[in-house]
This record gives C-alpha cells, sequence and structure tokens, in this order.
C-alpha cells in the first residue's frame, strides 16, 4: 500500500463516490485507510464516569482500492508511481504530473 497518513485522497467507488478528504489512519495487515469525513458510521458507546454515553458518529475504514490520491498540481485523482532522487532515496510520484509527493 503506497498511501500514507496525510495524503489527500478522493474516494472512487461507494456511497461517498466524490468525496474527498485526508487519511488520518491506515491499517496495513486489513489493506485500509480512514480518511476524515468520509464512510461516517454511528457507534453505541456506553458512558462511564467520565464521559457520557450515547451515539457517536465516526469515521469507519475503507478498503485502499476505493481510493485515489490527489495530483498536487492538477488537483485530479491520479496513480502513484517510484523512482529514486539525487541520492538513490526512493520517492513516491504522481504519474500524472511527474510531482514528489510528500
Amino acid at each position: 500500500m503506497d498511501l500514507k497518513v496525510g495524503d489527500k485522497v478522493v474516494v472512487i467507488t461507494g456511497s461517498d463516490r466524490g468525496k474527498e478528504g485526508k487519511i488520518i489512519k491506515t491499517l496495513r495487515a486489513e489493506n485500509k485507510v480512514v480518511v476524515e469525513g468520509v464512510h461516517i458510521v454511528k457507534k453505541h458507546q456506553k458512558g462511564n464516569g467520565q464521559t457520557a454515553g450515547g451515539i457517536i458518529e465516526m469515521e469507519a475504514p475503507i478498503h485502499a482500492s476505493n481510493v485515489m490520491i490527489i495530483d498536487p498540481k492538477s488537483k485530479k485523482r491520479t496513480r502513484i508511481g517510484h523512482t529514486t532522487d539525487k541520492n538513490n532515496k526512493k520517492i513516491r510520484i504522481a504519474k500524472k504530473s511527474n510531482e514528489k509527493l510528500d
């Protein structure tokens, strides 16, 4: 999985198709990501001494194949490629514009 925390992505399939957001968590073992504002689910949480119980809304993980990274130059979705820089360090690039991704 080439996605990292902080990447701006767009959802390409599912009920949240077209929504954009930042990745806030990656689950590498399950090949899933959590994107802010996408795939909101309601969770029933029991109260304890400090917090009140109730129904809270939270982001649920979605499969990494259902999101694509946003190209920093053209602001459209793109695939991720790999290349090496001058110091022979592997870096990620956007396929559409050849821009370096953070």
